[in-house]
């Protein structure tokens, strides 16, 4: 039973320290880099980039590739008609007619002369021996008939290729170069996308620090009152305060209560928008470091001995005053807007060259290795036979309506655009900078002004407050006091958040913000 009530302790422990987490402003920066779609979906874009200068630099490097082939055809490709095919076929046919006819009128003619002879030869074409003559010659018609069979109706090829660019106008080494610019490209993106989030981050995590200050004042101001009311109360009943005394206490208690109301609603949405900003649960339970850093207990009792406590309480933000003084400098060197434009105008001036390649000349050089089914290297054989070749290749273009010269021009417009941009932005973020450094000095002057008459409202407060004890103050002038000193303690902290966001957005604008600065 003891290890069971000891492990609900510890369970219940570690339940807490987890609902109750603890932020600083590094840990909120390093959760909601981690945790932004945005800012994933720009370094995506930087592996992208990333490949795609690998994939540009293969160019530079031999192409080589494979293809094979079976085609079925219905019919075979023939070299002879059927006239000639029979022609062959029966040649020695052909050619024993030929003789007989032609040598009837040479015996008659010889039997005139001789007809001994005649009748010899006469009896030697009626014998039969030319017939041996002409089958053979037949037998030969038909062989070469069928050595000029092509049999293509199953067709089967197959090549090895290799390429290898030689020249191409620049053009192979223009786009590598911009891929090159891309990658670059989109790292400065990322980068700026980065600063635009710590910058939100930062924000965030500001007022939350801001409304929680606020939060601790509300609630001690309405504790105050709600002691000062029943302290009028007991006057009022004692007869040394009036009525229209207790009343106005009694709105002071309202406006107290309507005031923390206000500000535990702000505060709620606030955290949310951080948690958001974050990647946490916006219903998740934290602490700000900031939020507790206080030399005296803000969240004590306004009432006697500690009302004196709190009036000497300071909130600890360590707000910097220092300014660099080559701030619009850093800016022109470090803004990562400019050094987009910077790439992109690299990227543009190699487009021009891109452009300018398809007017001049593309030389490669080629290899491979055929081979086919049927060959042709000896005859028609239904064998796989192949060969070697090696050329080069090159192309001239000639003339085409001037395209070429108007695509050169289109993207020299390009690169103008992008210069008359660069220059552009220069000036804004010029501009920035110096905005960002007046309201830097407006919020330190603002703070230097929020101390004195923080001093003055302490001042005030203490000698309504010993006033009252003594009875020569009315409660009205004690209230207007405690008034005065809570908008004066407001107004302090959020001049200490304004020169911290300040500082903050003059980083922004020289492009020095990053995470742990």
């Amino acid at each position: 039973m003891k290890r069971l009530f000891g492990f609900l302790i510890l369970a219940a422990f570690f339940s807490m320290l987890h609902a109750q987490r603890v932020l600083s402003l590094d840990s909120c920066r390093n959760m909601a880099i981690a945790n932004n779609k945005s800012l994933l979906i720009a370094k995506e874009r930087m592996r992208k980039a990333h490949y795609d200068r690998k994939a540009a630099f293969t160019n530079f490097l031999p192409d080589f590739s494979a293809t094979g082939t079976y085609m079925y055809f219905s019919d075979e490709i023939s070299l002879l008609n059927d006239g000639q095919k029979s022609a062959l076929n029966h040649m020695g046919t052909s050619l024993q007619q030929g003789l007989t006819q032609a040598a009837t009128p040479i015996i008659q003619h010889i039997a005139q002369t001789n007809p001994q002879l005649a009748a010899s030869l006469q009896q030697a074409i009626q014998s039969g021996k030319l017939d041996g003559m002409s089958t053979a010659l037949n037998q030969l018609g038909n062989e070469l008939t069928d050595a000029l069979r092509t049999d293509t109706r199953n067709m089967w090829a197959g090549a090895v290729t290799l390429m290898q660019p030689l020249y191409m106008g620049g053009k192979i080494r223009a786009y590598h170069r911009i891929t090159k610019f891309s990658e670059a490209l989109a790292r400065t993106q990322h980068d700026a996308q980065l600063q635009d989030l710590i910058l939100n981050t930062d924000d965030a995590y500001w007022t939350v620090v801001s409304l929680s200050y606020k939060k601790k004042m509300a609630e001690s101001f309405l504790d105050l009152v709600n002691r000062l009311d029943g302290d009028v109360e007991k006057m009022i009943r004692e007869g040394v305060a009036t009525k229209a005394d207790g009343l106005t206490v009694k709105v002071k208690v309202n406006e107290a209560e309507m005031l923390l109301t206000k500000v535990d609603n702000g505060l709620a949405l606030s955290k949310m928008v951080l948690c958001q900003l974050c990647g946490m649960d916006l219903d998740t339970k934290f602490t700000l470091t900031d939020e507790n850093r206080s030399r005296s207990a803000e969240t004590s009792s306004l009432a006697s001995a500690e009302r004196e406590r709190f009036m000497q309480s300071r909130t600890d933000l360590q707000v910097s005053e220092t300014v660099p003084d080559d701030a619009v400098q850093r800016a022109w060197t470090n803004r990562p807007e400019l050094k987009s434009l910077d790439w992109a105008h690299k990227i543009y001036e190699d487009k021009v060259r891109v452009v300018r390649s398809e007017m001049l000349p593309s030389l490669a050089l080629t290899g491979g290795y055929l081979v086919s089914n049927p060959s042709l290297l000896n005859g028609f054989e239904n064998k796989f036979r192949g060969m070697w070749n090696v050329g080069i290749m090159l192309s001239v273009p000639i003339f085409h309506w001037n395209e070429g010269i108007y695509k050169v021009k289109a993207a020299k417009s390009e690169v103008n655009i992008a210069r008359l941009q660069q220059t552009e932005v220069q000036e804004k973020i010029e501009l920035q900078v110096n905005q960002s450094l007046f309201k830097n000095t407006e919020a330190q002057k603002r703070l230097a002004l929020s101390e004195k008459n923080m001093e003055k409202a302490e001042e005030n407060l203490r000698y309504a407050d010993k006033g009252f004890k003594e009875g020569v103050v009315p409660v009205t002038n004690v209230m207007e006091a405690q008034t005065a000193w809570l908008s004066a303690l407001s107004d302090r902290i959020d001049a200490q958040i304004d020169l911290k966001l300040a500082q903050t957005y003059l980083q922004k604008a020289m492009g020095t913000l990053g995470p742990g600065l």
